[in-house]
């Protein structure tokens, strides 16, 4: 009985150690058509994200992959929002050179299809644009609650033709 219980024991700490060291997975689809307003686009992509430590984390890893976009390739962010609602940017994932940079300054440049990827902290959170949202700059496990409730979107916006996005995704919790 004694060899039955440490046996659990051993196993319970494997299976725990386990899931902290894969983390929790967070994943977007982005289309066209969830974007406000839709766009009619062939244009399609896909955010995921790794969130380490158990919950208590200071950082994910991403990759935001995305291809078939009709115009160029401005920019790609997280924004706070419900499904069909627009809201405040708080974190970019890419940049390109121009009139729209991370003001953070942290983001990558945008390829104009593939694959760009990194590390996001707090440093990389800015305060939404719209005061209501109550969003501020830095405020990492602020961010990390809007993912982790849906309440937040991955989306890569394009010149001339999608300025406002091209293609959207809201981002949901898919594995712990």
């Amino acid at each position: 009985m004694n060899r039955l219980r440490i046996f659990i024991m051993i196993m319970a700490g494997l299976l725990a150690t386990a899931t902290l060291v894969r983390g929790e997975s967070l994943q977007a689809t982005l289309t066209g058509y969830e974007e406000v307003p839709s766009v009619s686009t062939v244009a399609n992509g896909d955010f995921r994200a790794i969130i380490q430590d158990g919950g208590a984390a200071d950082h994910f890893h991403y990759t935001l992959t995305y291809s078939g976009l009709q115009g160029t390739v401005s920019q790609g962010h997280i924004h706070v929002a419900t499904p069909g609602v627009n809201g405040s940017i708080i974190i970019w994932l890419c940049q390109t050179t121009g009139q729209f940079i991370d003001p953070t300054g942290n983001a990558p440049t945008c390829p104009q299809e593939g694959t760009v990827s990194g590390r996001i902290t707090a440093a990389n959170v800015i305060a939404g644009n719209t005061a209501s949202q109550q969003l501020n700059a830095n405020d990492f496990a602020g961010a990390i609650a809007a993912m982790r409730a849906g309440a937040a979107y991955a989306n890569v916006h394009t010149l001339p033709l999608s300025g406002g996005g091209e293609i959207r995704g809201q981002i949901r919790v898919i594995g712990k």
